[in-house]
This record gives C-alpha cells, structure tokens and sequence, in this order.
C-alpha cells in the first residue's frame, strides 16, 4: 500500500505554499486569536483534505492556480473549525496527541475561535468572489450539522436503519470530502459534470473512510483489542445494525440490552463486541466497504491517467487498508 508521505509527495510544493496561505488566512488583529491559531496550525495531521483539492485540480488541469489555493484554505479552515466545535461538543481534552483549545481556554473561547475561522472561510469566497466554493462549502457545513443531529437523534431512540447509517455517513464525513474534491475541480474547470463527478468520487471516498473507522472499534489483528467507543456512546454503526437485523431474537435482545443498559460495562462492552464479530457484522461492513471503494475507482475510470489521477486511487486506497 503506497503511504501517505508518497502520496503527499505528488502535490509537495503545492502543500508548502499552502501552508503559507492558510496561516495568512488565518491571522487576526486579536493578540488571543492569533495564539491561538498558531497553536492550532503548529498541531496539525495529515492534511488529507487539501490534498484531495490539490490533486482532484491536477487530475484534471495538470496544475493549480490560486483558485486551487483559496479552495485548499477554504476548506481546511471550515474543517478545523468543525474540529474546535466537535471537542466542545464532546467535551474532548485531547486532539491529535496534544490538548484541545477548550482544554486550555474553556468552551466559549473555543466556540467562539471556532466561530471565527467559519467566518474568515466564507469571507474568503466573497472577497474573491469565488460564489461557487462559496456554495459547495456552505452545502457541506449544513450537510454535517444535519448529520450530527440525526445521529443523536437515533442514538437517542436506537432505531437506526442501514439506510440511516448511510445518510449519517454521507452527511457527516462523507460530505466534506466531496467538497474537497469538487471544490479542486471547480478552481480549474467549469464543467459541471466533471465537478459532479469528482463530488462523487469524494463522496465515495469518504463513505469508505467512516465504514474503516467503524471496524476498527471492533479490533484488528494489527490494532489490537477493540475499544468498543461507539457501543459506549451508543452509536449503532454498521457491524452493529447487521448484527441486530441478521441474529436470533434472544441475540438482538442482548444486544440491545447492553447497549441501552451496561454501555459503560467493560465486560458488557467486550461481550458485545463478541457478539457483533460472530454474528459477521464486521465481515459484513468490510465487504460493504470494498464495494464502495471499487464504485469510486470506477468513477474516475474515463478521466485520462496521471500522476495526480492515480495519487487519487492511493489516498482512496489508503483509506481502506490504513491500519490505525
């Protein structure tokens, strides 16, 4: 499987321009903001979706422009400002290794930088008049609002469907990788069926990437034991919803029963997870998975090969076999 780092190493000297961009984005006349910011920027991870802008415009044009730049900002500044938000939500400590902005300044700074690095995104589009990643952003913020609602909203009554699963998905983390992808294209072309058809490359690409993330709460042989998180915050993701529709009643029973009841059992917890892997959820969601990794594949099959094309298929590669 081709790394990150090799896969980064296709767009490298865009990636270093970037990183300039973004920080100019980001500065304030307000001492705090800017300390803030600078923390926030010295913490970065991956950077996998600007990424995702920077190649999706080089499969098509072969280069960027500074459109390519204003999208790659705009993005991960509405990316880190859902970051801030989510660990005052989740009342989180930690991001990435180091400690959340709420840890180190409470929940209404952190709102209120989060806040803030919306507003500079969306000031961005309407500086230079770039109406269109102004759109693409803007259906992405509302998308993962309302997938994050509808999530508590069914972890609250416990009745989610797979259908669900999959809006939830496509909203919440699906959602915003489409709008990398789309937003890279539309820097360099206006054809709007090429937009459309790397939106849904994204859109697939990011699916896959939740349904990754929700086995490994069910453990790997190179993860190790599993953690069981999502039982916990009673959260039916797929292995779980397969298990609940394709059990016997005294199973489903004691399914629902643990994760209504004992979420926060240890011994409960580990059997549960049992229960789910017996029952072949995790087969069943890893399937379901590579299904979707090869419909996006062939999304791209007509855009003509390059190194940016097939850097493309790594990343989406590496979202399914990345181990941690």
């Amino acid at each position: 499987m081709v790394s990150v780092t090799e896969i980064k190493a296709n767009v490298s000297e865009e990636m270093a321009i970037f990183e300039q961009k973004f920080r100019d984005s980001m500065k304030s006349e307000v001492a705090l903001l800017d300390k803030i910011t600078h923390y926030i920027v010295r913490r970065k991870g991956k950077q996998m979706r600007p990424m995702f802008v920077f190649l999706s415009a080089k499969a098509i044009n072969g280069s960027v422009n500074e459109n390519t730049y204003l999208a790659a900002s705009l993005i991960e500044l509405l990316h880190t400002a859902t970051l801030v938000h989510d660990d005052v939500v989740d009342d989180a400590n930690e991001r990435r290794g180091f400690f959340s902005v709420n840890a180190l300044w409470k929940n209404k700074i952190a709102v209120l930088v989060g806040d803030y690095l919306l507003s500079r995104g969306l000031l961005l589009s309407v500086e230079n008049e770039q109406y269109r990643f102004l759109q693409i952003v803007s259906k992405s913020v509302k998308e993962m609002s309302e997938g994050e609602l509808l999530q508590i909203e069914k972890a609250r009554k416990l009745d989610i469907t797979e259908k669900d699963y999959f809006t939830i998905i496509r909203q919440k983390t699906a959602s915003l990788i489409a709008a990398c992808c789309s937003a890279g294209a539309a820097s360099v072309t206006k054809d709007e069926a090429l937009i459309e058809k790397f939106r849904y490359f994204g859109e697939l690409t990011g699916t896959a990437f939740q349904i990754k993330d929700d086995i490994f709460d069910y453990g790997t042989e190179k993860i190790g034991k599993p953690t069981g998180n999502d039982i916990r915050e009673r959260k039916l993701t797929l292995p779980l919803i397969y298990a609940l529709q394709n059990s016997s009643k005294e199973v489903r029973r004691e399914l629902m029963n643990i994760v209504k009841n004992h979420n926060e059992e240890s011994a409960k917890i580990k059997r549960a997870v049992h229960l789910v892997v017996e029952s072949g959820g995790v087969k069943y969601a890893h399937q379901k998975m590579i299904l979707i990794k090869d419909q996006a594949i062939e999304v791209l099959r007509d855009i003509p090969s390059n190194r940016a094309s097939e850097a493309l298929i790594g990343l989406l590669e590496y979202t399914v076999h990345r181990e941690k």
